[in-house]
């Protein structure tokens, strides 16, 4: 009777074991469904999240959770720490390798928050389908000798132009492991300034107009937001890059979670509520990039 009892409780053990197993092995679609909850990882960044508890990237992911019928939790994170909280290392790019750090706590199901599409990345993380434009743009300030450059009708021209609107002593704010990294657009040897603690990617802006850089790399949502809000403080000089795509992160095994959204964008998209996001968070954006707009119609409706 001892032996059956014991024999029991080795049985029982085992099944605690192996449903912790497979607890811990479950996909990150269950383990959401499972615990009712949808932690979504943002960093305040330009209308994207505008850190007042809204923003385009919150409602898509509000909606998001809304839609899969669980709660929605906000979980903020900031640009040096987001990926590790997502995929509980910590990752950073070495030339074309990536180098991994130490292990850490996990902190949500999925990061979203404006994040430009760029190689690097796409090695450590797997993004949704594209939900955004932007580009590169130099800005300067307005008492700066170099003038905006004339639009040639051709980008790559355009492109080289603003370019050689920087000499060596031409001050350069850049943000590593960013799409505000110059030496993403060949742009080494200048009198780089990088990021400090003191000017986060909201903060370009006033850096240039405060003089502490005389020019800065700035991607197109936030170059407009800024546009606004320091009409005439600012001046854009043209354009660094071409056509960048922004898109919702996923850790790369979660194929599941990542096709749930990408088939709720895509209806999100084909009845146009999408389309009305956008305009109320960047009523300009649609015009600067009517190409990708036109398709991401198109593509909803295949």
């Amino acid at each position: 009777m001892d032996a059956l009892k014991k024999l029991s409780c080795v049985f029982l053990l085992f099944l605690l074991f192996l449903s912790s197993a497979l607890t811990a092995n479950a996909g990150a679609l269950d383990k959401i469904l499972a615990d009712g909850e949808l932690r979504h990882l943002a960093i305040p960044y330009a209308r994207f999240n505008t850190g007042d508890g809204d923003g385009l990237d919150i409602e898509l992911m509000q909606g998001f959770a809304a839609h899969l019928g669980v709660k929605y939790r906000y979980v903020e994170t900031g640009w040096s720490a987001a990926f590790e909280d997502l995929l509980g290392v910590q990752v950073k790019p070495n030339g074309d390798a990536i180098e991994y750090g130490e292990v850490v706590p996990i902190r949500g199901d999925v990061l979203a928050s404006g994040i430009t599409k760029l190689e690097w990345r796409e090695q450590v993380i797997a993004y949704s389908d594209s939900t955004f434009p932007s580009a590169v743009w130099l800005i300067a300030r307005p008492d700066l000798p170099q003038s905006p450059i004339k639009a040639s009708g051709d980008l790559q021209t355009d492109m080289q132009r603003t370019r050689d609107k920087l000499t060596p002593q031409t001050r350069l704010l850049s943000k590593p492991r960013t799409c505000l990294d110059a030496s993403l657009y060949k742009l080494d040897g200048l009198a780089l300034i990088e990021y400090s603690s003191k000017i986060d990617v909201n903060e370009v802006a006033p850096a240039v107009i405060q003089g502490v850089t005389d020019t800065a790399l700035l991607d197109v949502p936030d170059a407009l937001i800024a546009l606004e809000k320091w009409a005439g403080q600012i001046k854009v000089l043209g354009p660094i890059s071409g056509l960048q795509e922004m898109g919702v992160v996923f850790r790369q095994e979660d194929n599941a979670l990542r096709e749930a959204f990408n088939a709720y964008f895509r209806e999100l998209v084909r009845t146009g509520r999408y389309q009305q996001m956008v305009d109320r968070y960047y009523p300009n954006i649609r015009q600067h990039f009517p190409e990708f707009f036109a398709a991401l119609a198109a593509s909803a409706v295949q």
